[in-house]
């Protein structure tokens, strides 16, 4: 494979663009933080983009933040901290799944990363402004802008989002950013079963205390992080009078569940970013990781109905809407894909992403949810617009290349 290292903009779309003319795949890279995710297939040509770092443009006053598209996604949220600011989607790091280093603010949008905060604050896509990219042709565009409000039309810098470099290159982003919260607390419900503890996840959502975080521990992935047992988590943010009162009405609703404790400060932050990050099931390396969105209600069941067959270990985040599984590497041929998609399926729909398997495994195995025909003729329709030679990672969603 020949390695393409642009050190500007102007240097990727003139690479895309030979490549267009030559007809030749192109697999694309940032930090390399998430090369494992997807399906593995043989480029002629890498394009790194790791030369483009740095942070173009920061006004705080604004809420707004530009920065090329393989700037580690730490610096930037050291910089916006240092202003009492934050990426409010909590993006997620890959670093102790995969044992990478930062990932980029590039891929952060190509995969359209979050963390527990996506309930109550969306995900990445929700907080782009504008891209500036090349398309399959070699062509640079720009979409969006700098401000909340500039949309008319179809909106390309959410479009891309999830894409994993299959329609475009995107060269630099604007995201806007939200003040950071003044204090954090955790609620914490020890002993509950998943059914019931997504019972209690449900209450508090649908409860009028602005909750930011809702997570389940079964026992192991608690055990992993200093608990005795099952832990149920609510996360509480905002000015420290707010939290108290929102705690205690919190605290109340929640009693026939169970007594609630509370952390606070350092050890709320640890435990969140833990969870974000799902690192307590990170180890053995040797699991396979499973990334599995259904309603809420449906986490228990879908989670229970795989542990029957094949062991496994659990992680609820999002209310119970996302269940992040970890199999043992005997879970079959398929890494488990044919029972857990079947299980999503009579349990209401939804979908399931492999997140972690060795190569071999990544490669007979469909790694994204399959499409139904109506939508995978319209991801057709838009490669073909995008990129109409097929030169942009044209097998890592679908292992076809």
């Amino acid at each position: 494979m020949s390695l393409l290292v642009p050190a500007t903009p102007d240097e990727v779309a003139a690479s895309v663009a030979e490549a267009a003319q030559l007809r030749t795949p192109l697999s694309i890279s940032g930090l390399g933080s998430k090369a494992q995710l997807g399906a593995p297939w043989n480029a002629a040509r890498r394009l790194d983009l790791s030369a483009l770092k740095g942070v173009t443009m920061y006004e705080p006053e604004e809420l707004v933040v530009s920065a090329l598209a393989a700037t580690p996604i730490e610096d930037i949220e050291a910089m916006l901290a240092a202003k009492g600011q934050e990426l409010a989607f909590e993006p997620m790091s890959f670093g102790a799944l995969y044992g990478t280093g930062p990932g980029s603010l590039g891929g952060c949008l190509m995969a359209n990363v979050s963390g527990p905060r996506r309930i109550k604050a969306g995900a990445a896509r929700d907080h782009v402004l504008g891209v500036k990219g090349v398309n399959g042709r070699g062509e640079a565009f720009k979409a969006g802008g700098t401000v909340v409000k500039n949309v008319t039309g179809y909106d390309l810098s959410r479009g891309l989002a999830g894409s994993f470099g299959t329609l475009a290159v995107v060269t630099e982003l604007t995201f806007k950013v939200l003040p950071r919260a003044e204090t954090t607390a955790t609620l914490a419900l020890a002993g509950l079963a998943p059914k019931r503890a997504v019972e209690a996840l449900c209450l508090a959502m649908g409860a009028p205390v602005d909750v930011s975080g809702a997570a389940h521990l079964p026992s192991f992935a608690a055990n992993a992080l200093g608990f005795a047992g099952p832990v149920t988590l609510l996360r509480l943010e905002g000015f420290a009078p707010s939290v108290d009162e929102r705690f205690h009405r919190l605290g109340l609703s929640l009693k026939p569940f169970a007594k609630a404790e509370r952390l606070d400060g350092a050890a709320s932050i640890a435990l969140w970013r833990a969870i974000r990050d799902v690192a307590p099931l990170a180890e053995p390396r040797d699991k396979i990781i499973w990334k599995i969105s259904v309603a809420p209600t449906a986490g228990p069941p879908v989670a229970a109905t795989i542990g029957k067959v094949y062991p496994s270990e659990a992680l609820f985040d999002w209310s119970g809407g996302l269940v992040w599984l970890a199999l043992t590497p005997d879970c079959g041929p398929d890494s488990g894909a044919e029972l857990i998609r079947g299980a999503i399926a009579v349990h209401g729909g939804g979908h399931a992403t492999l997140v972690r398997a060795p190569a071999e495994v990544r490669a007979a195995t469909r790694v994204f949810q399959p499409q139904p025909p109506a939508l995978k003729a319209l991801s057709q329709r838009l490669k073909a617009e995008f990129d109409p030679f097929g030169i942009l990672e044209p097998g890592r969603m679908q292992a076809e290349v």
